[in-house]
């Protein structure tokens, strides 16, 4: 990627909707230096839509630093994009890349980039109008990087790649709940208990009505525990089986049955601060 950049105009960053920042590769901020980026917020059908609005402004508003080579960091371009409205996307993402291209070159060329499983593949088929590269609900789809030619537009796409190691562990956790980590290289239920404990206190709502819940639960284990009990995991002697009960929760969050939720907030605190 580092090699094939100065031959494309602009950045296409794809993140998941649901988890903006956690998503955001730093090696691609790190690369792509002064190219401008236009960050396109995927499954965003599926995300809070008033948190993918304030992710959005972050991102156009944010200042980065100099390269440091005497030339300004690449502009930001932030976008929400759905599956369902696929004629919109295919006119408006090659217009804004044409506008932040050098020039307005006519047929900019332009690098698609992103974790794994964040919807590169989705967002390529929607544009080219037809299904050119694989999709699939796990990570690592996309093994080779190809090139595809649009009207308007040239797209080179890439594997999904994650950065070397994930200081954060808030972030790591986001990312095995969202799907982005193979699920071989997590333990289930500590994810699982994370994403029940932070939907427990951000959208209780949702699992009341999804769970037909009378009360709410107090910790994230009895949220499980009712799960499981609701979901064929209930072993002989009362026992809730959390492995069955975690995979419910997941697969239920995955596929956006519980309803539209975000996993992280923007933060609120001036640039300064942060």
């Amino acid at each position: 990627m580092a090699e094939s950049m100065p031959n494309h105009d602009v950045v296409i960053e794809v993140l998941d909707a649901r988890m903006p920042r956690s998503s955001e590769n730093p090696v691609v901020t790190e690369i792509r230096r002064h190219k401008p980026c236009i960050k396109v917020l995927s499954k965003s059908d599926l995300a809070d839509p008033a948190r993918t609005k304030a992710w959005i402004e972050l991102f156009e508003n944010e200042i980065h630093p100099s390269p440091g080579d005497g030339m300004p960091p690449g502009k930001v371009v932030a976008i929400a994009i759905t599956t369902n409205r696929p004629g919109e996307i295919r006119s408006r993402l090659p217009r804004i890349a044409r506008q932040l291209s050098p020039a307005r070159i006519k047929t900019p060329r332009a690098m698609v980039v992103g974790i794994p499983n964040v919807g590169k593949s989705t967002l390529i088929n929607m544009l080219s109008n037809r299904k050119v590269a694989k999709t699939g609900d796990e990570p690592a789809v996309t093994k080779a990087q190809q090139t595809v030619t649009l009207d308007g537009m040239i797209l080179s796409d890439n594997p999904g790649i994650m950065w070397p190691k994930i200081e954060d562990e808030e972030a790591g956790l986001r990312l095995g709940f969202g799907g982005a980590i193979p699920d071989t290289a997590l333990d289930y239920e500590t994810v699982a208990m994370w994403g029940a404990a932070y939907i427990l206190e951000q959208y209780p709502h949702l699992l009341m009505t999804r769970y037909k819940l009378k009360a709410l639960p107090e910790t994230a284990e009895d949220l499980l525990f009712e799960i499981g009990k609701r979901r064929g995991g209930l072993r002989a002697g009362g026992k809730v089986d959390m492995h069955k009960a975690s995979d419910a929760l997941i697969h239920d969050f995955r596929q956006g049955a519980l309803g539209r939720i975000t996993l992280e907030a923007p933060p609120t605190r001036a640039p300064e601060d942060q």
